[in-house]
């Protein structure tokens, strides 16, 4: 398969930072006075979410407290990110390497403003991608925020690469072909193909 250019999903495609979201937003809500707290598990429940899903599946029980508290969740989780990072995963920094000597890379999340920035600060990753784009930023969704990119840049021929049945759904109606890391969270329905891990991506994708 020939590209002009590869896109990534972030969370679950290129690192697992359900911990550190987890230990995040439990100090924040320490902070505010309240007791509860989450775990990874409940982190990797709501990744590739929107803030409004993320809200309706973790923070009702918040009562009328429930957008105030996500909000201020999700504001501080940056920060705590850039300096803890998450778990990347293996395999990830050499196939980057490989692709963005041949292709360029971009990466576009349904994450908040300042996530993808702090990835890039923690991982050092900074000098693989071109751009990137989130949900954040101005407000689009993820097919928006792809057919952005590649209208910035000019680019045609994009494969897609994430973990979700959302990725593949907003890849496809972008006009995009999905690839599915199989590794992450999600499970997908009919990717063009599926990889178990990061380096099986160099292979797959056919470099001009």
């Amino acid at each position: 398969m020939k590209y002009d250019a590869i896109i990534f999903d972030l969370d679950g495609t290129l690192w697992d930072s359900t911990k550190t979201v987890a230990d995040s937003w439990s100090a924040t809500l320490r902070r505010e006075g309240e007791t509860r707290s989450y775990s990874a598990e409940d982190i990797a429940g709501i990744m590739g979410c929107t803030d409004r899903e993320i809200e309706e599946r973790l923070f009702l029980p918040f009562k009328e407290r429930a957008h105030e508290l996500c909000v201020k969740c999700m504001s501080e989780e940056p920060e705590y990110v850039a300096v803890h990072g998450g778990r990347i995963y293996e395999g990830v920094e050499t196939m980057l390497e490989t692709l963005s000597a041949k292709l360029p890379l971009f990466i576009v999340s349904n994450c908040q403003s300042g996530y993808v920035e702090a990835f890039l600060a923690y991982s050092k990753y900074g000098r693989f991608f071109r751009d990137f784009e989130y949900l954040g930023r101005k407000g689009l969704n993820k097919t928006e925020n792809i057919r952005l990119i590649m209208a910035r840049h000019g680019i045609e021929k994009v494969v897609y690469v994430g973990d979700t049945a959302h990725d593949e759904k907003s890849a496809k109606a972008a006009g995009c072909d999905f690839i599915h890391a199989g590794y992450g969270f999600g499970s997908c329905y009919e990717p063009l193909a599926v990889i178990g891990s990061p380096l099986e991506l160099c292979s797959l994708v056919q470099i001009v």
